[in-house]
């Protein structure tokens, strides 16, 4: 069997190029909200989506095990609307555009109409980082086979055998982010995830949305540590922010290599297994997994099995060629589109971002591991100090997107005015 390194290149740079178009991917979940302060009515969440597959050039992609209609498709721009782990989470996710107002347009369209169709129940889509009724919801995971079996391999933290992780297991079912999948050039994929991993603070400081009503942490992005302190951050190396720059791409990948495998697929069936490093798994002659009734299996690892593995960093090189930028909490919903602005303009200016971060005294100033500085900059409370450096931190590289997205002539500087 190949080596971790070498699969994981194979997998993950074959769709890479020189000089790609630039396209814009663009995924948003939301909280579906009942406004009466109870739980949310998954009757009502599931008519909706019932009622979307009926407009025109939409088509039904997937059912649960029990009918229902989760995800949805639009034959002509390739957008899909769906459930995101639970059926209090809807997420869109809009086919390639060429520019944010492309998807901006779409997106409005698409939330009247489930905004209009919701109402008539007293519910209603809020641009909220954690749903609201989270502690009174049904946040049992859409009936699939691949979410049931996630939601029970995030349930082995509470064995006992891992202490330190928060009490959450359910978090997927109502936690909200907001993503953008750039093309990248192959010649700059490490400098990207360098790059933005260096400016976690600004982000934080601009976008923080999820504060959490249940547990006294000091941060308005509990989504890190739902993510951070999960069975998926149980190998450092799979999850958040990378603990130090990439000073070669072999540096990148034996990083990638230590991230974890912690489920397969056999004939069309889901099985998982306490997390194991991508090198470690294809090292093991055999493993014992569950299914979700709690049945004990034994697999032999397969290098095909890595077509499963999915890491979970904030900035995220995919299969598809892409940089996905995941760490953004969803934002209110007039919004929406200003961290996909803050990203886009960055990434074409991508020479001036270098120059500016090479210069900042920001850095040195705080002088922290990436993970560390950008949860010091989410706390709720800064000292005038702190406030005036991020403030002047964020405040340049605003101007350094604007600057980027004013070079591509479609006006997407205006998304960034309520930053400015």
């Amino acid at each position: 069997m190949a080596d971790a390194k070498s699969l994981l290149k194979q997998i993950y740079t074959s769709h890479l190029k020189e000089n790609p178009e630039l396209f814009v991917g663009v995924e948003l979940e939301f909280p579906i909200v009942n406004l009466s302060g109870q739980a949310t009515d998954t009757s009502v969440t599931k008519a909706l989506l019932a009622f979307l597959s009926q407009s025109e050039h939409m088509e039904i992609e997937k059912y649960d095990l029990d009918g229902n209609i989760i995800q949805i498709h639009h034959k002509l721009t390739d957008d899909c609307i769906l459930f995101e782990v639970s059926y209090n989470l809807i997420e869109f996710a809009f086919g390639k555009a060429n520019s944010i107002p492309e998807v901006d347009q779409r997106f409005q369209s698409y939330l009247k109409i489930c905004q209009d169709f919701l109402g008539q129940y007293n519910h209603a889509i809020q641009g909220k980082g954690i749903h609201p009724q989270w502690q009174i919801n049904d946040n049992s995971p859409v009936k699939t086979a691949r979410y049931q079996m996630l939601m029970a391999f995030l349930n082995l933290s509470t064995s006992g055998a891992h202490p330190n992780l928060h009490v959450y297991p359910q978090y997927g079912s109502f936690i909200c982010g907001n993503q953008v999948q750039l093309d990248v050039p192959r010649q700059e994929l490490i400098a990207s995830l360098n790059l933005f991993n260096l400016i976690e603070p600004a982000k934080a400081y601009l976008f923080a949305n999820s504060t959490f009503d249940g547990e006294d942490w000091d941060t308005a992005i509990a989504r890190d540590i739902f993510w951070e302190n999960s069975m998926h951050g149980l190998l450092p190396e799979n999850i958040g922010l990378f603990p130090e720059t990439f000073k070669t791409k072999e540096d990148f990948w034996e990083y990638l290599s230590q991230s974890a495998m912690f489920s397969v697929e056999r004939d069309g069936n889901y099985f998982f297994f306490p997390p194991l490093s991508v090198a470690d798994f294809l090292k093991t002659e055999q493993i014992t997994v569950l299914d979700t009734d709690g049945q004990k299996h034994i697999i032999i690892p397969e290098e095909a099995d890595l077509k499963q593995h999915r890491s979970y960093h904030y900035q995220d090189l995919t299969k598809r060629g892409t940089i996905e930028f995941r760490s953004v909490c969803a934002q209110p919903l007039d919004q929406t589109f200003t961290p996909t602005a803050f990203h886009l303009g960055l990434f074409v200016n991508l020479e001036a971002l270098k120059s500016f971060v090479q210069k900042s005294d920001f850095l040195k100033a705080y002088p922290m591991t990436a993970k560390d500085r950008r949860r010091y900059f989410s706390r709720k409370q800064l000292s005038p100090k702190d406030q005036e450096a991020i403030h002047n931190f964020a405040r340049e590289l605003v101007a350094i997107a604007k600057e980027g997205l004013q070079k591509r002539g479609f006006g997407e500087e205006a998304y960034l005015q309520n930053l400015i």
